[in-house]
Formats: structure tokens, C-alpha cells, sequence
């Protein structure tokens, strides 16, 4: 039976005899025979080769990677090595194998010497438990069963789908919060005296929106956009944003708890990349000199400024986008249909989301290539080395990506568009745009909702579709015709083996990055859910939706869709865990940008504070944020328009000679337009805010850090009792030979 297990599968197209091709897989071949490898060839409409190691090869292996507990046992025991490994190390050969050409398995299947390279998905139980267990959309709301993910599909894989049912488990929590901060703003805040006073405004005549065709409209219109504002705008979302700053710390650290549980039995505590790296090297060529750690300036330098031209490019991506808005709310008021010019700032506002949406899935394409140059410039030393400098590029990118777009809406919208009179332009002609009358944050909620939406929905679907569709398209193309058999013509007897063999070449094809890219996808989802979430308090909630199925997702994608990965050991999940702290830092500078900058929660508060009647009046008896409205706004004398503006002609229930002055946002004197007093103070208050606010939120994380340990005491005792066994042990030992 034992014979009939094949560790990995080349296949190749049927070249011509005597072509290079052909010549070149020989070679190849050859290496691998010298080195004891068993090759069978199985000839269908492509050529399949199995080969498999022989068993010296593991034996080696085990006896320089020998515990060193177990030295004093009989050398001559051989446990049977786990099949991970078995397949990690044959991988390990076969991409170091030399053909007299000096080339290698990658050189050769960029030359299309051999098409693909693969271990089997096998029969065994543990494939047949976690198909019928695990990889199944019924089982959503149930345990994984990571130990047997381990068995399967190795360590690293493992510690990858531990993470994101933990991560999931807690985004449970934050949802619940977030949920009842939503409807909270829901109910109580439809009576807020800041959407009351809007809503009343009935006689309050605003300045046009736009150049041309806009009338002076009145802030009453309104009334519904603030009611939503204030149902997202309130003082709850900023005990939240407090909240999932604290939720971020709490969750990687007891993340990191939770993987020292995991990996306690799994026999890592001592592992170490570069010692098993070096091992596979000496076990495939004696003869190898291991390559040195090399660190160069010069090149350090080139690829930090690469990086930099990368992200003004980002940078550029999200300032077209913002030229685009402007002119398409330009475009929309001046079109002839009335719904069109009444909401042609919140289409412009959904048709730039979704465009942003279109340019983050293109830009991802160029991001990926872009990082991968780079990381051949560095010349990495080993294979871990070149997956982290990666991560780190490709997450950079994939964050300006992602993210510039918000900033600007977050924090520079409306802020830099000068006031009527003296506009800011783009190429003298077109008006920057404006936030929405009833405050900046509803343009944020807006273009989050609809990139996390056309996220979580498009990109899922996508990513289950493509792969099914191909693996039906290649069952389809694959089926071997039957011959119709000749009278007295024996049956040809099919190989076992062929069947299989074939079934595995129909799946999907997996590459170095398939685990790379959900890892991607999942802390640039968390840094949605973290950064800009005092904007968008559903965040958590469509996370955790979207998580649920995520897990079953690539669960079937693994099993069911895609070939084999190659097995790879870790002991966590390494370079993300800084990426993930990294993203807790921003989460806490985020949303304290947020509350302090793109909220009207500090005006607010200085207004009750220091303006409102309750101050200056000390009546006790009226709600403290009475009159907020007409004091956030400045006057302007119609006089003073720019030429360029054309004054509406013709207004609703109004004579024009009876308009001297419009209302605009902005704390402005009415006689030369520079900032007034209270400017000045609300600034103040909301840098006071924001440093306030990020150190508090940096203490509380600090103390979380501190509070949680990263592992469990019963770990600890655990491996406190097992060097004390082993030490036991070895005296007794040392003991009973000087008896003997």
C-alpha cells in the first residue's frame, strides 16, 4: 500500500523526441533518479510523472532535526515522519534540484518544460473529516477542527484559519456594540435640538451650491440629511470609536494567548526556520555553502524612494478621483433632469465610491506586480526573509490604496474650498466641492458603506465563482473519450493511479501566494473595521457577516477547488502581527481625526460651553445647544459674488431685490471674510481633543498590553513540567549506566 503513495506530481506536454523539451526533461529526471527518487510516467493526453523520495532522505532529515530530548533514545527507532513534512521536503528538493544546464524546476517550467508541479490531495480520513466537517456551508456557526487542518494542510495554514475564527469570534462582540450604538443614534437622536433647529429653519436662506444654474435654497430642505447625520454624529459614536480603539489591543493580545494555546502541542517551541532550511540544503547537496546574509545602503535607498514614487502615485489615483467628483457634480446640476440637479452631490459622491471601487481592484493587479519587483531587487536571503519584505510593501500600497480616498473625504473636504466670493478652483474653473450642508461625516458613511458593501459582495462572490467556474470548464475539457472497442480487442487495464492523478490536474492551481492573498484581504478588512469605524459604526457587524462565510469559503476553495498547497511550517503568523499592531495605532490617530476634525462634536461642545444661552444668559430651563445652527453659520453680501457666478434669476416664493445676504458654513466675519474668535477656539478645542483623546486611548492600550499576558500560566506550567520530566529522565539514565 505504502508503495503506491506518490509525494509529488510533474506533468508536462507531450514534446516531440529529440526537441529541447524533451531533452531538458530528461535531464531533469535523471538528477532526481540519481538521488533514489522512483518515477513512474503515466502518458494521457499530457505526459504525468509521480515521483517518490526515498526513505534515506527522511531519515537524514530526522536525525539532524532530532530533538535533542530524544538523543539518548535507540537511534535505530524511526517514527514515522508526518505526511506535511514528507511533502514540504520533497518540494524542497525538487525546486533545488540542478540539471547539468544549471537550471532549475523554476526555470523550467518558465520555459514551459514542465506545466505543473503538485502534491496529491490523498484518500486518507483526515481529508474525508474535514471535506464532510469542516469544509461545508452548513457547519458556519461551528468549531474548526484546527488540529486536523494542521495534519493536512501544515502549520502555517493552520495558524491562518485559527486566526480568523478568533478574530471573527470577537468581531461578534464589536458588531453587538457597534449595533447598539446605531440604534441608539437611531431612536434617541431623532429629537436632537441641532436637526430640530435645521429642520425649522424655514426663513434661513442658504448661498448657492454651485456656479450656474443653483438657486439660494433654504436650510430647512435639509431636514431629513441631518436627522441622518445625527443619528451617526453623536456622543455615542465617540464612546464607540473609544471602544474599538481599546477592542484592537485587547484582541491581538489575547490573540497572542490563544496561539500559544494552539501551537503548544505542535512541538515549535524550538523550531527554527534557518537551522531546518539549512538541514533540506545539506540533505540535497552535500557539497552546499549556505548564501550570507547580505544588507546593502545604496540598495536600501533605491527601493525606499520607489516606494515613495509608488505611493504618489496612489496619492495621484485619489486626487483624479477627486477632480472627478468635482466636475460630475459640475455636470449633474447643470443637466436638465430636476432629481439630478437636486442630488448631484450625493451622486457625485456614490459614483466616485464606486469608481474608487473599480480603481482599488485594478491597482491591486499593479500593486502586486510592483511589490514583487521590488522585493527581487532586495535579493532576500531566504524564502520567509522575501515573503515578509513583501507583505510590508504590498500592504503599504494596498493601504493608499484602499484608504486615500477617505482621507481626503475625513479630513480635507470642504476645509481647503475658500469661501462665496473667493472659491477655490480647479484650473480657475471648477468649484472644489463642498461638504453636504449638514456636515462632512455623511459623505464619509456613504463611501464607506458602499466600498465595504461592493467589498464584501463582489469580491466573495468573485472569488468563488472564478475558481468553480474553472474547475468545471477544466473537468469538461479533460473527460477522456471512451473508444469503442474492436470485436476480440482486449480491455486495457487503467492504472490506479491515473484516475487520481488526473482528478488533482483538474483542480485549480494554487501559487506560493494563494494563503497570501486571504491574509491580505483580512487586515486590509480589519483596518476598515478599525480606522475610519467612528464614521461607519456598522463596520463591524458586515465584517463579521462577511467572515463567516469567508472561513467556510476558503475552506472549500482548499479542499474541494484548488490542488494541494505545498505544507509550510510557522509557529504564528509572523510578519502580520506587527501589520496588525500597526493598524491599532493608526485605528486610534483615525478615529481621533474623526471625532475631532470630521464630526460636529467638538463645535458643539464649545458652543454649550462657552456661547450657548445657558452661559451667557443662565437660563437653566432650555437645552444648552439652543441657537448651535445660526452661530455655525457666517454671512455673505450678494455683492460680492464673483463675476463668474451667475445669481439666480428667479427664486422660489422670494422677490429678488429683497436678497441682500446668503447663509454659508464656516466661522467668518461678515465685513472682510477672515476667521472670527470662535474659529480660532474651536480649532484649539479640537487639537486639545485629539491629543487628549490619543493618549488616553494609548494608555488604556498600553495597560491592556501589560494586563493580558501573551501566554497562558497553564502553558507555561506545561512546558515547566516537561523539562523537568526530561531532565529527571536523563539523570536516572546517566544513573543506571554507571550502575551497569
Amino acid at each position: 500500500q505504502d508503495e503506491e503513495k506518490w509525494d509529488f506530481i510533474l506533468v508536462s506536454d507531450i514534446h516531440e523526441v529529440g526537441s529541447e523539451k524533451e531533452i531538458k526533461r530528461k535531464k531533469f529526471l535523471d538528477e532526481l533518479s540519481k538521488k533514489g527518487f522512483t518515477i513512474k510516467k503515466i502518458e494521457d493526453k499530457k505526459l504525468f510523472y509521480g515521483v517518490r523520495a526515498p526513505k534515506q532522505i527522511f531519515r537524514k532529515y530526522q536525525w539532524l532535526l532530532r530533538n535533542p530530548d530524544s538523543r539518548l533514545q535507540n537511534p535505530n527507532v524511526h517514527h514515522d515522519i508526518p505526511v506535511t513534512t514528507r511533502i514540504r521536503i520533497v518540494n524542497f528538493i525538487l525546486q533545488n534540484t540542478m540539471t547539468p544546464d544549471l537550471e532549475k524546476l523554476d526555470d523550467l517550467m518558465k520555459k514551459k518544460v514542465f506545466e505543473a508541479t503538485f502534491p496529491l490531495h490523498e484518500k486518507e480520513e483526515v481529508r474525508e473529516f474535514l471535506k464532510e466537517k469542516w469544509a461545508r456551508w452548513r457547519d458556519i456557526f461551528s468549531q474548526q477542527p484546527i488540529e486536523k487542518i494542521r495534519c493536512y494542510f501544515g502549520e502555517k495554514v493552520a495558524l491562518y484559519f485559527a486566526w480568523l475564527g478568533w478574530y471573527t469570534c470577537l468581531l461578534g462582540i464589536a458588531a453587538v456594540v457597534g449595533l447598539v450604538v446605531f440604534v441608539a443614534g437611531i431612536t434617541v437622536f431623532n429629537s436632537s435640538q441641532v436637526s430640530k433647529e435645521i429642520c425649522e429653519a424655514s426663513n434661513t436662506i442658504m448661498c448657492p451650491l454651485c456656479d450656474q444654474k443653483c438657486p439660494f435654497w433654504l436650510l430647512s430642505d435639509t431636514c431629513t440629511y441631518a436627522k441622518v447625520t445625527h443619528m451617526i454624529d453623536n456622543e455615542g459614536t465617540v464612546l464607540f470609536a473609544m471602544f474599538m480603539a481599546i477592542w484592537a489591543t485587547v484582541f491581538l493580545e489575547l490573540w497572542k494567548r490563544q496561539r500559544a494555546t494552539v501551537v503548544t502541542n505542535w512541538d515549535l517551541y524550538r523550531w527554527d526556520e534557518e537551522e531546518e532550511e539549512l538541514a533540506m540544503e545539506l540533505i540535497n547537496n552535500l557539497q552546499h555553502e549556505p548564501q550570507q546574509y547580505q544588507h546593502s545602503y545604496f540598495r536600501s535607498t533605491i527601493i525606499l524612494l520607489l516606494v515613495l514614487v509608488m505611493i504618489a502615485v496612489l496619492i495621484g489615483i485619489a486626487h483624479a478621483l477627486v477632480i472627478y467628483r468635482v466636475i460630475a457634480t459640475a455636470l449633474f446640476t447643470q443637466s436638465n433632469s430636476e432629481f439630478l440637479r437636486e442630488q448631484a452631490n450625493t451622486m457625485a459622491v456614490m459614483t466616485g465610491a464606486v469608481l474608487h471601487y473599480i480603481t482599488i481592484v485594478i491597482m491591486t493587479k499593479v500593486n502586486r506586480n510592483v511589490a514583487l519587483y521590488l522585493c527581487d531587487l532586495e535579493k532576500p536571503r531566504t524564502f520567509s526573509q522575501r515573503e515578509n519584505n513583501f507583505t510590508v510593501k504590498i500592504f503599504t500600497f494596498q493601504f493608499f490604496t484602499n484608504f486615500s480616498s477617505l482621507i481626503y473625504i475625513a479630513f480635507f473636504l470642504g476645509r481647503i474650498n475658500g469661501h462665496p466670493g473667493n472659491y477655490v478652483r480647479i484650473a480657475g474653473k471648477w468649484r472644489l466641492e463642498e461638504c453636504h450642508p449638514s456636515g462632512c461625516i455623511t459623505d464619509l458613511f456613504i463611501q464607506m458603506a458602499i466600498i465595504m458593501l461592493l467589498k464584501q459582495t463582489i469580491s466573495n462572490v468573485m472569488e468563488y465563482l472564478v475558481p468553480w467556474i474553472a474547475h468545471k470548464i477544466h473537468k469538461k475539457q479533460q473527460r477522456p473519450k471512451k473508444r469503442s472497442m474492436m470485436l476480440g480487442e482486449e480491455e486495457e487495464v487503467e492504472d490506479p493511479c491515473k484516475r487520481q492523478w488526473l482528478s488533482n490536474y483538474q483542480l485549480n492551481e494554487v501559487n506560493i501566494f494563494s494563503l497570501f492573498d486571504e491574509f491580505l484581504e483580512m487586515v486590509i478588512q480589519y483596518s476598515f473595521t478599525t480606522i475610519f469605524v467612528a464614521a461607519f459604526p456598522l463596520a463591524p457587524l458586515l465584517a463579521f457577516c462577511n467572515n463567516l462565510f469567508e472561513i467556510r469559503l476558503d475552506a472549500i476553495k482548499m479542499m474541494r477547488l484548488r490542488r494541494r498547497m505545498v505544507p509550510r511550517k510557522a509557529n504564528d503568523i509572523g510578519i502580520w502581527l506587527q501589520v496588525l499592531e500597526a493598524i491599532g495605532i493608526l485605528a486610534v490617530i483615525g478615529n481621533g481625526l474623526v471625532i475631532a476634525i470630521t464630526s460636529d462634536f467638538i463645535p458643539v461642545q464649545v458652543y454649550k460651553y462657552t456661547y450657548s444661552p445657558c452661559m451667557t444668559e443662565n437660563s437653566t430651563g432650555m437645552d444648552c445647544s439652543t441657537g448651535y445652527i445660526n452661530h455655525s453659520l457666517s454671512v455673505f453680501r450678494i455683492q460680492d459674488f464673483e463675476p463668474y457666478t451667475k445669481v439666480p434669476e428667479t427664486l422660489p416664493d422670494f422677490v429678488r431685490d429683497e436678497i441682500k445676504e446668503c447663509r454659508y458654513r464656516d466661522y467668518r466675519n461678515a465685513d472682510d471674510y477672515s476667521y472670527t474668535v470662535q474659529f480660532w477656539h474651536i480649532f484649539a478645542a479640537r487639537l486639545a481633543f485629539l491629543i487628549l483623546f490619543e493618549h488616553v486611548a494609548l494608555c488604556i492600550k498600553l495597560i491592556a498590553a501589560w494586563y493580558v499576558p501573551d501566554v497562558p500560566q497553564l502553558v507555561k506550567n506545561q512546558f515547566l513540567d516537561r523539562k523537568h520530566s526530561n531532565l529527571r529522565k536523563e539523570l536516572s539514565m546517566m544513573e543506571y549506566s554507571t550502575e551497569v
